[in-house]
């Protein structure tokens, strides 16, 4: 069966099979289309993100394959992605969505799936880590790449370098 024929991830709909569903149920949420993919895109805001999050999970959605973050722009917002993925006994093409949370740099907070999905444990302290983005209910929150004492968020595109020696060659 073609995934397109079947209407499932066909570019010209304009609601997906989850945001039809979500609006179906009255979830709150705005569709972006679809990546080059075929993988249809929602925006969520953080305050309705965990609700969504476990509405996703009971529509099938029972693996969170990756989690990241990003800076949009210098001074904009920080946008949280979750890729979330349908594991079905025998399917074939397991059906996958991406879901962002824009969310101010000022105060930049979004509630955590780890009670949802496990695995978004490390990938969501990694977003902190390197971008400051606070997730809220998250049992282990804090740093795991950079030392504790590090100051600021290396991965925005405001991030000014401190100056620091490193020594070289110490022995």
């Amino acid at each position: 069966m073609n995934i397109i024929e079947n209407n499932k991830f066909d570019t010209k709909t304009t609601q997906g099979r989850l945001s039809a569903w979500l609006t179906k149920n009255g979830f709150a949420h705005r569709p972006l289309g679809y990546d080059y993919r075929g993988v249809e895109t929602l925006q969520v805001k953080a305050e309705e993100w965990l609700s969504i999050a476990v509405a996703s999970y009971i529509f099938g959605f029972n693996y969170l394959r990756s989690q990241c973050a990003y800076d949009a722009t210098p001074g904009g917002p920080l946008v949280s992605v979750y890729h979330l993925t349908q594991m079905q006994d025998e399917a074939d093409q397991p059906e996958e969505v991406c879901i962002k949370i824009f969310v101010p740099r000022e105060n930049p907070i979004i509630p955590s799936v780890f009670w949802v999905w496990k695995s978004s444990d490390f990938q969501e302290r990694e977003s902190y880590d390197m971008l400051g983005i606070i997730y809220q209910g998250h049992p282990r929150l804090r740093r795991i790449l950079m030392p504790e004492s590090w100051i600021g968020w290396p991965l925005r595109k405001d991030y000014v370098v401190p100056n620091f020696f490193e020594l070289q060659d110490a022995y």
